[in-house]
């Protein structure tokens, strides 16, 4: 068995060119809660760059100049709207089953792009460099050590909390998302629910129930 092949053909029949680079979307698709998922994307592209930027600079250059400062703010900021458009996207694709016609693992693995994301950022809070992050390590030390975690993370070890911020993190978050994004190409933008249709349920009930 050609196991080469296999993955070839299996690629092939779930992603088209037409799905990687659709040239047409449903009219449903302009819908502001549709929107958000780009929103997210967008500024994970912000915190990605300020991130690699200030990793290159290190420590001393956005924490001690204007510029770096400057750059601290645009990471900073960027994790705010990316937190809030991704919380958005979550409700919205909640509220409107995202997961129907065999698009779980769509879900799923949005789900997991999320969980990933907040431990990115907790890593992140510890990384400043501060008063503010030596506050957060000591007190969430206990309840890392209360979970038995300790035994692979170590808080108050700033190069291990910072080598999972700039490095195992983002790479585990980025493989997640693009994931995430096949998955959408491949399946569709699932469609809005049907006013008919939910017309449709809501009589049928009231009929049951006479």
């Amino acid at each position: 068995m050609n196991w080469s092949r296999e993955i070839r053909i299996r690629v092939s029949e779930k992603l088209t060119w037409d799905n990687l680079l659709p040239s047409e979307q449903p009219i449903y698709v302009n819908s502001l809660v549709y929107s958000f998922g780009v929103f997210t994307l967008s500024s994970l592209v912000f915190c990605i760059a300020s991130g690699v930027i200030m990793a290159s600079k290190g420590p001393l250059w956005y924490q001690h100049t204007s510029l770096g400062d400057f750059m601290r703010s645009i990471h900073f900021w960027s994790v705010q709207a990316f937190f809030f458009f991704m919380t958005m996207h979550l409700v919205g694709q909640f509220f409107m089953g995202s997961w129907r016609e065999g698009r779980a693992m769509t879900w799923v693995w949005g789900a997991l792009s999320f969980a990933v994301s907040v431990l990115t950022a907790f890593t992140g809070y510890l990384s400043r460099g501060d008063f503010f992050a030596q506050w957060n390590q000591v007190q969430s030390k206990d309840a890392f050590n209360g979970a038995g975690l300790d035994g692979f993370l170590n808080i108050l070890n700033n190069g291990q909390v910072y080598g999972l911020h700039i490095v195992v993190l983002p790479m585990i978050l980025i493989g997640l998302v693009g994931i995430h994004l096949l998955a959408v190409r491949s399946k569709g933008v699932v469609p809005p629910y049907s006013v008919r249709s939910s017309e449709t349920e809501i009589s049928s009930a009231h009929k049951g129930e006479n």
